[in-house]
């Protein structure tokens, strides 16, 4: 395992950089980027059919301010407006998922493990790991929502085009933390249950030098981030060959909610996580989300059952006027 990948470099190359390169943050940052140009793509397409308005900006080169005749200036012109593509918006958007996403992964890390937290505060919110994605996911989601609607956009059909990028950018990220091994693992392997053809690398793992500091030598477990990552890329075909489905605005991010939600459902399974109870039943905070999830993913896909004809304009889809040039 390599949780810097600055010792990768040096390992390989000899090279030692001037500073450490986390595996973790470098897989995070891959993630985003990925995410951002895929749901720029998706944007754009359904600004080309009508489904999303434009975005007025300043035309690229337009004088700010005319120049003056003698001692005496002309008061600033206003700069001439034109549509762009939605996915100018992209930029502020990552912004936003990257600076609510990591505070809200903190903060429901923090709740996870609030004893812990009580104990040295000062070091779990510090700490390289750490962090509980469906946190991050839904303190950026209402955060993009916000932004979304002051820009004058239907969410429904933004969170359309994002939902094929959230699903290959969590997987993503689950790479992130196999390198870093930070405790994103599962439960002690099952070694006498392994198949004869599966290498031993997918079926137990000891994470070497992991950031949580677990010596696993002599219990290895299984490498749950693969496994997430293996899904989240299956999972991502399956929203990608969909997108261009023929019903109303939601139901794809609808069924990657669901989609999302069993697919950490099944994986809680085997992984290691602290555990609540309630009334006699045993969970973790990630199988009561997932199954919170796969709830409101299956109504929102129950109510977005209905076919929409592409061909004719999308009545639903908010009309702007571009802004008048000067």
């Amino acid at each position: 395992m390599y949780p810097r990948i600055s010792d990768l470099f040096q390992d390989l190359f000899g090279v030692t950089l001037p500073f450490p390169i986390y595996s973790f943050g470098a897989m995070v940052a891959a993630a985003v980027l990925v995410a951002a140009w895929l749901s720029g793509k998706e944007l754009d397409r359904k600004y080309r059919l009508g489904l999303l308005p434009g975005v007025m900006m300043p035309e690229r080169g337009n004088a700010q301010e005319a120049k003056g005749k003698g001692k005496r200036k002309k008061k600033a012109a206003r700069p001439r407006m034109v549509e762009q593509p939605p996915s100018v918006i992209m930029g502020t958007v990552t912004l936003i998922a990257m600076v609510a996403g990591f505070l809200g992964a903190r903060l429901f890390h923090i709740l996870e493990n609030f004893g812990a937290f009580i104990q040295d505060p000062w070091d779990m919110l510090w700490a390289n790991g750490g962090f509980t994605f469906y946190g991050g996911l839904i303190l950026a989601g209402v955060s993009i929502a916000w932004y979304v609607r002051k820009k004058g956009m239907r969410v429904p059909v933004v969170a359309d085009a994002l939902a094929p990028g959230l699903m290959i950018a969590y997987g993503i990220g689950r790479i992130g933390c196999h390198l870093a091994g930070d405790k994103d693992w599962g439960i002690t392997a099952d070694l006498a249950a392994k198949p004869d053809w599966l290498p031993m690398w997918l079926w137990a793992e000891t994470y070497p030098q992991n950031l949580a500091g677990i010596d696993l030598s002599n219990a290895p477990v299984y490498p749950t981030p693969i496994y997430e990552f293996v899904m989240a890329a299956l999972l991502f075909a399956v929203l990608w060959g969909v997108r261009k489905h023929p019903f109303l605005a939601g139901w794809l991010f609808s069924c990657y909610l669901f989609l999302n939600g069993l697919e950490r459902f099944i994986i809680e399974k085997i992984r290691v996580n602290n555990e609540f109870q309630l009334f006699g039943v045993v969970f973790t905070q990630a199988e009561m989300i997932a199954l919170a999830l796969m709830l409101a993913g299956a109504i929102g896909m129950w109510r977005t059952w209905k076919r929409v004809d592409r061909g004719a304009a999308d009545v639903s889809a908010p009309t702007t006027q571009p802004a008048p040039a000067s």
